[in-house]
């Protein structure tokens, strides 16, 4: 049940158990509000492997009181940086360290398993109350009403949120009804969740070797899953969505003699690779709505703003904008008004981070020679001055047009728990 007194709406539908949604969920619940949780699955359960969790996305845990539960699985990450495959030269080099304000406690990137952030968020919500209705696939939503893949609709909510990903058709139908559009890029990659390999890889390092920019290469440790004491990692391979069927039809053997011939050190990552099916393709597409927001309906996550994943920003975006929308909330009683707040305040961020996305994925996924000889040749040399060291960390970060406002207890930005509502009494800032 809401709490008496609530500001602003009161019964809340949130569509999909992603991070963005499950973090939304939590912070909405813990204004007062009555929440429910709208999952396609049987059962709510992550999808996906590892990603970066950058000091964006961690201010918002740090909010939720959840940081040290999910650093406790994660592994702290320090650098980011890929080597040409030919000469091995470094033309990809991101400290974390030259960051102009490094968080207090240390850790500026985490690399995280999607189970682990799962896990935490969904536990986190049972404990407040959160309730989910699984086996339900939203299909469109309009007015507070929600029709599913069956053709039922359920009652009407005060507010419905769509945080179902990239692929959502209710996100499709606002875009189109706004003049917008997806456009699929031909470039995904194929992506497998693997033993930790250890030396000679950096745990604390997500390591990436490039040929042109037509093969790319990459493993990005992870830390541990909940069910399990054994360290992971992520392990990527740039690829075409047209060449997969290819791929599949050839066998794992070429491509691993292919892989090994880029970077030999990968050689005991691929031994852990047995069948084709333990690589799943990731396809990614551009799409950016113009206004996320409707009658009675807010769009969140991936399912507001999709890219390529090459700044790793894709998690981070969506929980600012679960932080945005909730502060929105409960900032304004007017549901107009909060709505039209919340767009706002993720405008100029999410479209920035958006353009940087697109011109920097050609760099790293492409056909052609040109641009990774830029890269490579140009690029690589200009991020070795100094100035541009701290612009490369605070893009990487998501810190560029900085959307937390003031300082939190962990002395990142936004306001603290007390101040928003989100925090249960008595939580502290757990880092």
């Amino acid at each position: 049940m809401p709490r008496p007194g609530v500001k602003g709406p009161a019964d809340v539908a949130i569509v999909g158990a992603g991070p963005t949604g499950l973090a939304l969920a939590l912070m909405l619940r813990r204004q007062g509000r009555r929440v429910v949780v709208h999952e396609r699955f049987d059962a709510p359960r992550p999808i996906g492997a590892g990603f970066m969790l950058q000091s964006t996305g961690l201010s918002v845990l740090d909010r939720l009181g959840l940081t040290a539960r999910i650093t406790a699985l994660g592994q702290p990450l320090n650098h980011v940086f890929g080597r040409e495959a030919r000469r091995r030269r470094v033309v990809l080099d991101v400290k974390y360290s030259d960051l102009k304000t490094p968080r207090p406690d240390g850790i500026n990137a985490l690399g995280v398993h999607r189970a682990t952030i799962f896990h935490v968020l969904h536990d986190a919500c049972l404990a407040e109350g959160v309730q989910f209705q699984t086996d339900t696939e939203v299909v469109a939503a309009s007015g507070g009403r929600m029709t599913t893949a069956r053709g039922g609709t359920g009652p009407t909510f005060d507010l419905v949120v769509d945080a179902s990903g990239a692929r959502s058709p209710v996100a499709h139908a606002l875009g189109v009804a706004q003049g917008s559009r997806r456009a699929e890029l031909p470039w995904g990659a194929l992506w497998a969740t693997v033993p930790w390999p250890g030396t000679p890889f950096d745990e604390g390092a997500l390591e990436q070797v490039y040929r042109g920019a037509s093969r790319m290469i990459g493993v990005l440790p992870c830390g541990t899953r909940p069910d399990g004491p054994d360290r992971l990692a992520t392990f990527f391979w740039s690829l075409k969505h047209a060449d997969h069927p290819e791929w599949r039809a050839t066998g794992l053997e070429p491509w691993k003699a292919e892989v090994r011939g880029l970077w030999p050190e990968v050689s005991p990552v691929l031994d852990t690779l047995t069948d084709p099916d333990q690589l799943t393709l990731a396809r990614y597409g551009h799409h950016t709505l113009p206004l996320p927001v409707a009658d009675r309906l807010a769009v969140v996550g991936d399912a507001a703003h999709s890219t390529s994943p090459q700044l790793g920003q894709g998690v981070n975006m969506g929980l600012l904008d679960a932080q945005a929308l909730a502060d929105a909330l409960e900032a304004h009683a007017d549901l107009g008004e909060a709505l039209s707040a919340y767009a706002a305040a993720r405008r100029w961020h999410v479209r920035l981070y958006q353009a940087l996305s697109m011109g920097f994925t050609p760099f790293y996924q492409a056909d052609g020679k040109s641009l990774p000889w830029v890269r490579d040749h140009v690029l690589g040399k200009l991020a070795r001055l100094p100035f541009a060291a701290r612009m490369l960390a605070a893009t990487v970060s998501g810190v560029l047009l900085d959307p937390r406002s003031s300082p939190s207890p962990s002395g990142e930005g936004g306001r603290s728990a007390a101040e928003t509502g989100w925090g249960r009494q008595g939580d502290t800032t757990q880092v």
